[in-house]
């Protein structure tokens, strides 16, 4: 949980908060939150508490005792968003991250919806100022940061992203990520646990689904010079750890032929537990799923064409290529001057 991380898309993660609780689908199976409750009662443990949410001030500072410039991802063991985590908390972690311009941090929440209220508020960013003067600066001398939380907007180097599990977490939190201030907005669909049409159509207020103005999530046109900027980044994976679900390999492909069209960056983690029967593998259990993940198995002559056998093989065996090719774009470091 610091200086180095097996998370493939970033470098380091940073925990000034651990513990969480279950919203979504996606959470189902957390590794986090088993990885934790491992510990519960364990007098004197670092997670003697387990799971349960526990402020860790004395993390608050880390970021600060790197130099070298790295991607940073926020809460691998919470959700910085979470409503046990109080406001000036996390404005104190926000403090932080606007005097480590030198680092970019990956925030990824499942809580868009406080998300985009505390970070549309200009109250809230008084509060981050207050922190910074408080705890770091001493006096309120002349601080780059300042102007642009004052102004209520994000900090040049952070990315706001919200995890995508389904098409039913995206219609929930996609737009209220593109809703909230960012300099750059991601998507984690993992564990992907069905299909995700980025270019759904968003129905406005007392129409009928899919009768509305349709609008895309990602990049289309000339939207960053409308200034109606979309999403940067997407990140596919399947689950892994006990009770993995497979991940249909159509999923990945829909997204990854999404973003190719949209001029977005597509980075594919992992498939987890199961891979396509394809892969070679002849050990391991057999799940047989559709395109909308219901499973067939032991109803073979039943199943849909569409359905594939996923072998259970564990993360390490089942790689991460798809269609015989990596997946690996990142956005650029954002370097603040």
């Amino acid at each position: 949980m610091g200086d180095k991380t097996g998370i493939e898309w970033t470098d380091s993660t940073w925990n000034p908060v651990t513990g969480c609780s279950k919203i979504s689908p996606g959470c189902l199976n957390c590794y986090a939150e088993t990885f934790a409750e491992r510990w519960r009662g364990t007098d004197g443990h670092y997670f003697e508490g387990g799971f349960d949410i526990t402020l860790r001030p004395d993390r608050l500072r880390l970021p600060l005792t790197w130099s070298k410039p790295r991607r940073i991802f926020l809460d691998s063991m919470s959700d910085l968003f979470h409503t046990g985590i109080p406001d000036d908390y996390i404005a104190h972690a926000f403090a932080v991250m606007a005097l480590a311009p030198q680092h970019t941090f990956q925030i990824l929440t499942k809580r868009h919806g406080r998300m985009k209220a505390l970070l549309s508020r200009p109250a809230f960013w008084h509060q981050v100022a207050d922190q910074g003067w408080k705890h770091f600066i001493g006096s309120q001398q002349d601080w780059p940061a300042v102007g642009t939380m004052l102004g209520g907007k994000n900090l040049p180097n952070v990315w706001l992203g919200v995890s995508v599990e389904d098409q039913k977490r995206a219609d929930l939190r996609i737009p209220a990520l593109l809703e909230t201030p960012a300099a750059m907005r991601f998507l984690s669909c993992e564990p992907l646990l069905g299909p995700v049409d980025l270019k759904q159509a968003v129905t406005p207020l007392g129409s009928e689904r899919g009768h509305g103005l349709a609008t895309s999530y990602v990049h289309a046109g000339d939207c960053c010079e409308r200034r109606l900027h979309g999403i940067d980044w997407v990140i596919v994976g399947g689950e892994s750890g006990p009770g993995a679900r497979p991940m249909h390999p159509n999923w990945a492909r829909f997204l990854r032929d999404q973003c190719k069209w949209a001029g977005v960056r597509f980075f594919l983690k992992q498939w987890g537990a199961y891979a396509p029967e394809d892969h070679g593998h002849d050990h391991g259990g057999i799940a047989l799923i559709d395109t909308q993940g219901h499973s067939w198995e032991g109803r073979e002559d039943l199943a849909p064409p569409d359905a594939v056998r996923m072998r259970r093989v564990g993360k390490k065996k089942a790689g991460r290529l798809l269609d015989g090719l990596p997946h690996d774009a990142v956005p650029p470091l954002v370097l603040v001057p």
